[in-house]
């Protein structure tokens, strides 16, 4: 009783593709789908340039000679 079969999915969808139309329904998905796109491409980082392999790197990269290791460190910006 609390769940909908296929049938009632598919019933809804023909209702919502009357209401709206399908161009609609598919600007709206193609919109979303560019929002997505947008957000993944904000979350990488803003110095990094296109096809960069040193950015694709990790940031923290270590070499060890001897016994010292190179790091490469961010500054951490402080916000008061």
């Amino acid at each position: 009783m609390g769940s909908f079969s296929i049938w009632h999915w598919l019933i809804v969808l023909v209702i919502v593709a009357l209401i709206f139309g399908t161009k609609k329904i598919r600007n709206i998905g193609s919109d979303l789908g560019g929002a997505v796109k947008g957000f993944k491409e904000g979350m990488k980082d803003p110095n990094a340039k296109e096809g960069d392999p040193a950015a694709e790197a990790s940031p923290t990269q270590r070499v060890a000679s001897g016994d010292t290791i190179d790091v490469q460190a961010k500054e951490k910006s402080s916000t008061h």
